[in-house]
């Protein structure tokens, strides 16, 4: 059904959570630090986040923080014993969506993440060019029916490109869209467009390319 990152550190209650979610047809990719956790979201693109805030290596909060920062609207459910109010209102002026405290019961936990990815995608949230798709707010690409998986300098190199598309964007344009939170260079923009062709590419991409400009950057045409 859906791709959920979870971060919880607990071994036990990780592993619980795996199962549950795995029996309601969710995939489940479960890390145990906040390091792990910036790591998996640069690869992959979760549809939601079950954080705990009680990490080895810092606080959940960062992570969450961290998603709003950079634009991203994956829903966050925060898991955790920390339940005074101040911890509280300090969730939800992350960015979280929900706020569940420990120890819960399953079927509640289940309830509340149906609620939290019940929010309907606005046809103003996707963004289309040929047989290609982004769903914005849940940064998902679909190249026809087939999801393709991107991190996510890839995918805002592809939402870049797909805003400008049948347009000349200059490398100096995607740094500068790119530029958040690391060094971005001429050579790292060839290296994301180039593994954003042969992920394109693998899902059956027909309908469009991205051209390269000799000295210049790229153009995503249709063929």
């Amino acid at each position: 059904m859906s791709k959920i990152l979870l971060v919880e550190d607990d071994p036990v209650l990780g592993r619980s959570l795996q199962l549950t979610l795995e029996s309601e047809k969710h995939t489940v990719i479960w890390v145990r630090d906040l390091t792990s956790a910036f790591k998996a979201n640069e690869n992959s693109t979760a549809d939601l986040v079950l954080l705990d805030l009680g990490l080895p290596d810092g606080n959940g909060l960062e992570f969450c923080k961290h998603l709003r920062k950079s634009e991203s609207r994956v829903p966050v459910v925060i898991l955790t014993a920390q339940t005074h109010e101040e911890a509280v209102l300090a969730g939800f002026s992350a960015g979280a969506n929900d706020y569940v405290e420990k120890p819960f019961k399953p079927k509640i936990l289940i309830a509340r993440i149906k609620n939290a990815l019940k929010e309907p995608i606005q046809r103003d949230e996707q963004l289309c060019f040929g047989d290609v798709t982004l769903v914005i707010n849940q940064r998902r690409v679909f190249c026809g029916k087939v999801e393709v998986d991107l991190n996510r300098r890839e995918f805002d190199t592809l939402q870049y490109l797909m805003e400008h598309s049948g347009s000349v964007v200059t490398r100096d344009a995607l740094i500068t869209a790119l530029h958040r939170d690391g060094e971005i260079f001429d050579r790292t923009i060839d290296s994301h467009v180039s593994r954003l062709r042969t992920r394109l590419k693998a899902a059956g991409l027909k309908e469009i390319v991205i051209r390269s400009i000799y000295g210049i950057g790229y153009r995503l045409d249709k063929k």
